[in-house]
């Protein structure tokens, strides 16, 4: 079952949706299909079953189920209205907990999800700079992935690109934050803390996908895109509240932190 796993978790990954405000959901009516059922009665049965438990496990039910309606065309240009659910993805996961285990499909997202909660058990026991290491390895390598992405969409100016995507999260290019936060060129990411690196996951993966999504070409729709997607995320932070990326602590540089462990172990 465990080969199964990076197959769900694309197909799980490449329906998400993210609203108006940078928060990531899911569509019932597409897990549906993820998930093998093919009639909205049975699934949502399902949908009924993990409300509850979610209610039982002290979570606000709206706040993870939320009703939605959707149009769909039928034959000869006709359209009918249909129940949906905008899903979290603690929402996925009840539902793949309470799904007919019996069908494939549901054993391996439940699978799925339950390795998912226990990386997620680990990454909250790790200590502050074992999470920078962790997020600033994960924001590399997704780096690297939007920037082949990038290549692919006919970028020629990898700075001019990257700086859109910075203009759009901290409203600065990334000369004027390094000046703000007083620290050398290219040290950004090496000297932020765990929620700034986390922003920039988010700009970058999220960039990444949309580019991908709307077959976005060229180099000024490249840029417009990352800066786009800047500005949400940006807006999201500031929507909860949360302190501005430009006015966060630096922290110490992670590469020093990273030979210190090495010497450690």
């Amino acid at each position: 079952m465990s080969k199964n796993l990076p197959a769900i978790n694309k197909t799980f990954e490449s329906i998400k949706r993210v609203d108006e405000n940078g928060i990531e959901f899911w569509s019932a009516r597409e897990l549906m299909s993820v998930l093998s059922y093919t009639e909205w009665r049975n699934f949502n049965l399902v949908i009924d079953k993990a409300k509850k438990a979610c209610g039982v496990s002290l979570q606000n039910i709206n706040d993870h189920f939320v009703d939605i309606n959707k149009m769909i065309k039928l034959a000869k240009d006709a359209v009918r209205e249909v129940e949906d659910y905008k899903l979290s993805r603690y929402a996925c996961y009840l539902i793949a907990q309470n799904g007919d285990s019996s069908k494939v499909e549901i054993a391996t997202a439940q699978t799925y999800f339950a390795v998912q909660t226990r990386k997620q058990e680990i990454f909250q026991s790790l200590d502050e700079v074992q999470k920078r290491i962790f997020i600033r390895n994960e924001v590399a390598f997704h780096n690297k992935k939007l920037f082949s992405t990038a290549k692919k969409a006919g970028i020629n100016n990898f700075g001019k690109f990257n700086d859109a995507g910075y203009r759009g999260l901290y409203d600065m290019s990334l000369a004027n934050i390094e000046k703000k936060k007083k620290i050398k060129k290219g040290e950004l990411l090496d000297r932020a803390g765990s929620p700034e690196l986390a922003a920039n996951l988010f700009r970058i993966t999220q960039t990444d996908e949309k580019i991908k999504t709307d077959k976005v070409r060229g180099q000024e729709k490249s840029e417009k895109t990352h800066h786009s997607v800047g500005r949400k995320v940006r807006k999201a932070i500031k929507d909860i509240g949360g302190e501005m990326p430009e006015n966060l602590p630096i922290e110490k540089n992670i590469k020093n932190l990273k030979k210190e462990a090495k010497r450690l172990k």
